[in-house]
């Protein structure tokens, strides 16, 4: 076997290359080409020496294994990383000059789940010593390391100038019954988006810390029952969910509210489903199984749903569908024992959404009561034999418009009126007060959630219940 050993190879004019063969020694060679290496061999540099010439042309090889953990990444590779069940760092290598990585979001969750890529210690990316994040749904970047001033840059060709902190930005967006086209402006630097019917939230801006936005969520409250032949139980309000209100002027927020984080906003569409009151139950007679109300509708901004409003609970042998639910239903009065009530806060959220109905007096007399309905800040009064309905259960109030304004509140229980003129329950924050005897159960105010108020029974007629007042989303943000 023969071996070829030179110190260096020169390119000269013309088509033929000088190889230096040593000390004093040169060999010329005809050759426009020059291959290196032959077919299942490997072409290796030996120790100590050093190359140029050969760098790389911008890319990088793809480990095809997408990566569901942590990855410390090596230069010349790149990554598919799956945030599909939540978050991944990126750690990229020490900085040098001419170092590659690429990271590309594989399953297109990133919007939802963040990619972080960390730099080594005090390398810069873009300029800066701090971790960027790849919030984009789909994004890949590729990243190389140039010097010290700007560290990592991306080389991609995208839209994405790769950035180690997120450029703040804030929020910008349409939609919702607004006084003004540019929105209602709170004070200096806020605005309120109002929606009293489904609509979408859009956002053209905003990113970064200041990226965030309060919100109130309130569901549709429950029809009010009719008397068949006791008396009627008050509708429950719809699920009331709020956040705390500090990281847009600091308004005053409901109780519910305390301790409740804003939501994080980014550049895209919101739908928003404001949900419907409930119908009311029709009075009689005939009596033919129409005189309990229906249940509210939810409402929903993001990853808040609030429940809409549970109906009340009608005789033991007929009971209420859907009783539970934001706030829960009243139960019926004058049915011998007093039927469990409706329950609050279905499904279970924390702080509660809502409370449960209250109790129907349990006699069988002419001057029973049914409980009221379950409100946002407190449970529905028990109705009583022979005093008044049971009151609906108290709302909450909160500023979040600018405006201190009483929601979510139950509806009134109603009253048997024979023998005696004990009135129906009463309600408050947009609940609809219960009745007696055959007058009808006032209904819920519209976009305040408020439950249904009930009616009586007298002289074997009964009056229809009130109808549920529909929900409300507010949402409110720093513009400026």
């Amino acid at each position: 076997m023969s071996k070829v050993q030179v110190d260096a190879i020169e390119q000269q004019c013309g088509t033929t290359l000088t190889v230096g063969g040593g000390a004093g020694k040169t060999a010329v060679v005809d050759a426009t080409t020059v291959t290196i290496g032959r077919c299942g061999g490997t072409v290796s540099l030996a120790s100590g020496a050093t190359q140029s010439g050969f760098g790389r042309t911008g890319t990088v090889d793809w480990d095809t294994s997408p990566k569901t953990g942590t990855v410390t990444a090596v230069t010349g590779k790149g990554y598919f990383v799956n945030t599909t069940s939540g978050g991944i760092t990126v750690n990229l290598p020490a900085g040098a000059a001419g170092s590659i990585v690429g990271v590309s979001d594989y399953a297109s969750t990133a919007n939802s789940n963040n990619i972080t890529v960390s730099p080594n210690g005090s390398d810069k990316i873009n300029g800066i010593n701090d971790d960027y994040t790849i919030s984009l749904q789909g994004l890949a970047v590729t990243l190389v390391y140039v010097d010290g001033t700007r560290g990592w840059k991306s080389v991609t060709g995208s839209d994405a100038d790769a950035t180690g902190v997120v450029p703040p930005a804030y929020i910008s967006a349409t939609g919702g019954n607004q006084p003004t086209a540019s929105g209602c402006i709170v004070c200096t630097n806020y605005k309120v988006h109002k929606f009293t019917g489904p609509g979408t939230f859009c956002v053209s801006a905003g990113s970064g810390p200041i990226s965030i936005a309060d919100y109130m969520v309130i569901a549709g409250g429950a029809g009010g029952n009719a008397g068949n032949p006791g008396a009627g139980a008050g509708g429950g309000a719809g699920g009331y969910r709020e956040s705390a209100g500090t990281d847009s002027g600091g308004y005053t927020a409901s109780p519910l509210g305390s301790g409740v984080s804003s939501l994080p906003i980014s550049v895209q569409g919101y739908p928003i489903t404001v949900g419907a009151g409930g119908s009311q139950g029709t009075g009689g007679p005939p009596y033919t199984g129409t005189q309990v109300g229906t249940k509210g509708a939810d409402s929903i901004f993001s990853t808040i749903t609030s429940a809409g409003g549970g109906v009340g609970k009608q005789s033991p042998t007929s009971p209420g569908p859907d009783s539970a639910g934001g706030s829960g239903g009243g139960a019926a009065g004058g049915y011998g024992p007093p039927n469990a009530v409706g329950a609050g806060n279905t499904p279970s959220v924390s702080p509660p959404q809502g409370q449960d109905g209250g109790l129907g007096s349990p006699g069988t007399g002419s001057k029973d009561a049914g409980g009221g309905g379950g409100g946002a800040g407190g449970a529905g009064s028990a109705g009583s034999n022979p005093g008044p309905g049971g009151a609906g259960g108290a709302g909450t109030t909160s500023s979040i418009d600018a405006t201190p304004t009483a929601r979510a509140g139950g509806g009134g229980g109603g009253k048997r009126k024979d023998g005696e003129s004990n009135p129906g329950g009463p309600a408050s924050a947009g609940g609809g007060a219960g009745n007696n005897g055959t007058d009808p159960g006032c209904s819920g105010t519209v976009n305040t959630g408020g439950g249904g108020g009930a009616s009586g029974y007298c002289g074997g007629s009964s009056g229809s219940g009130g109808n549920g007042g529909s929900g409300v989303v507010i949402i409110r943000y720093k513009f400026q």
